[in-house]
């Protein structure tokens, strides 16, 4: 077995996805306190928030077999963020649910990762873990965000409150998306 295929859970042609280590926390740390990569978000967060995260993450990976997953350049082994799968309980008409989502830095956008990055985990989520339908969301100004969603086939549900965004006027209004496996 390769060194690569023991790192990485899956990988796409330019993409490797994997689990969380410790070491990744600085440079997580790093994309959740750049203010043009959180745009979209009510705030960036601290080291301490994004320590828990991971450990959010790396517990949903042990209970699902799924995760945001850390993702890397396969030619370089550079991090650049993270593309993956997450299971959502917020209350909406959609969830439960398992949603797909990204996070790449800056030097990462507009090389098609996220798109590349996102099918591969649609792939993942129909053809090994035999999910039947993965939604995605995002604030209604989240343009890019949305262009990745219709690039991976994705149909546009419509727009809902987010009810963990509540308390953020100008980022509760969301739109979600949403794709069968039929439709994959």
């Amino acid at each position: 077995m390769t060194v690569l295929a023991e790192k990485y859970i899956f990988t796409s042609e330019r993409l490797g996805f994997r689990n969380w280590f410790a070491e990744d926390l600085e440079e997580l740390a790093a994309l959740n306190a750049d203010e043009a990569v959180m745009e979209h978000f009510p705030a960036t967060l601290t080291t301490t928030e994004t320590a828990a995260f991971i450990s959010r993450l790396r517990q949903h990976f042990s209970e699902r077999k799924y995760t945001y997953f850390a993702t890397e350049i396969l030619s370089s082994g550079e991090w650049i963020g993270f593309i993956g799968l997450a299971y959502q309980t917020y209350e909406t008409t959609f969830t439960p649910a398992t949603d797909i989502g990204w996070r790449l830095k800056k030097s990462a956008w507009g090389k098609g990762y996220a798109t590349e990055g996102a099918k591969k985990c649609l792939d993942y989520a129909f053809n090994t873990l035999h999910l039947p339908k993965i939604i995605a969301t995002c604030t209604a100004q989240n343009v890019k965000s949305e262009n990745v969603m219709q690039k991976i086939g994705m149909h546009k549900k419509g727009f809902f409150n987010h009810p963990r965004l509540k308390d953020y006027p100008a980022y509760e209004k969301c739109l979600w998306y949403e794709i069968t496996k039929e439709q994959f």
